[in-house]
């Protein structure tokens, strides 16, 4: 392909941003190779699993840093529907590492999920380390991008298992794009085991929705050309984790230029809404649950009826006429999947905001493979000091 997103190849590498735009566009071929994958894996995945899930009082907790942590922002409400006797929860390793004691119990048996796309960020590395030194029964569960990474490369054990995704999942851009995606789809992978093969027809609609939305992203383009000072995104259940990785892809890939905040589409009608004004673009991840809904539509049609110029997208899992009336906006996916939980739907939500942030990037001049170019953010965090836990 010559041109990506309405822009050459030759234009993007020149503004440095063709790895960001690939690693984009490539998502679901490796979606694809990441089922596969775990497919090929499935027997050694779900012994594994399921020996650790009948443990008696067994807590699950769900460790990544920045977009890595907002895996298991994603994941902690399906799986609180689907195993509602389990302990889960979703903690960054940030607040790990500077809380231990708070979040890691001695006596009570753990598995802890560590996400990672380089395997290297120094919280992620304590994590486990502080995981080890003070849980009396832990299990891991690794999921990376990286095989060279400390992460991969330290586990070892009967208790840890190992899932190296893809290696072109490890991206080499700055922000988090198919490796966050790819993880994600892996972890949900992991939990829907036992059925892969009856979902699978599902998520090649997943993998065929993606593609379909980045052949055509004329709505996208459209409202990067616009002069937004400001973006929001809601979303309620998982999508709320998904408001929390677009909102941070837009403030990476921008250098923080553009002001980005995330709510639920009822939290935001509280104070956060003061933040509207005639240059702000508010996003809406349309939840499927019927009952949900309702207070996704009553936002929209509160927004519809407040005086101003700024603008509202929608993206939504199936065309729905009233939604159509009164936002400014709307993406339907090509296709509704019937045998999975709308979670599934995330992988393809987040696709949307990771191309507006790139072209709004472009638009204002920063580089997307490298915004940060003088170092005071890193595609690996740095500087970061680990202080010895007694």
């Amino acid at each position: 392909m010559k041109s990506l997103f309405s822009k050459t190849k030759a234009e993007l590498k020149n503004s440095s941003g063709l790895i960001t735009a690939e690693e984009i566009f490539q998502q679901p071929d490796v979606w694809e190779k990441t089922f596969a994958l775990i497919n090929q894996q499935k027997e050694e995945i779900s012994d594994f699993l399921n020996s650790i899930l009948d443990i008696e009082k067994l807590r699950i907790i769900f460790a990544g840093a920045g977009t890595s942590g907002y895996i298991g922002d994603i994941l902690v409400p399906y799986l609180k529907k689907i195993m509602p006797e389990t302990d889960i929860e979703s903690v960054h390793t940030t607040e790990i590492v500077s809380h231990p004691k708070v979040y890691l119990a001695e006596n009570i048996p753990t598995l802890l999920f560590s996400y990672a796309r380089s395997g290297n960020s120094p919280e992620s590395l304590a994590t486990v380390e502080l995981a080890e030194k003070i849980i009396d029964d832990l299990y891991q569960i690794i999921i990376t991008c990286n095989k060279d990474g400390s992460l991969a490369k330290n586990a070892g054990g009967e208790k840890t298992k190992v899932i190296l995704l893809p290696e072109e999942t490890h991206d080499r851009g700055f922000a988090m794009t198919s490796s966050f995606t790819s993880m994600l789809l892996a972890a949900l992978l992991v939990f829907d085991i036992e059925c892969l093969n009856s979902i699978k027809k599902d998520i090649d609609l997943i993998i065929d929705n993606a593609r379909s939305m980045l052949q055509d992203t004329r709505v996208i383009e459209s409202l990067a050309a616009l002069d937004f000072k400001k973006i929001v995104y809601l979303g309620s259940y998982s999508y709320f984790g998904i408001a929390k990785e677009a909102t941070l892809k837009l403030l990476e890939l921008t250098a923080g230029k553009i002001v980005s905040r995330y709510d639920t589409p009822l939290g935001f009608r509280h104070g956060p809404k003061s933040i509207i004004d005639d240059q702000t673009l508010v996003v809406l991840f349309l939840s499927r649950d019927q009952y949900s809904q309702k207070y996704d539509y009553d936002l929209l049609k509160e927004l519809a009826l407040q005086k101003g110029n700024f603008k509202t997208l929608v993206l939504a899992e199936e065309y729905d006429q009233k939604i159509d009336d009164i936002a400014d906006n709307l993406i339907i996916l090509a296709a509704k999947t019937e045998a999975i939980d709308e979670i599934y739907n995330s992988l393809n939500y987040i696709t949307a905001p990771q191309i507006l942030a790139m072209l709004n990037s472009l638009k204002i001049g920063i580089t997307p493979d490298d915004p940060s170019p003088s170092g005071e953010v890193n595609r690996v965090v740095q500087g970061v000091k680990i202080y010895p836990y007694q």
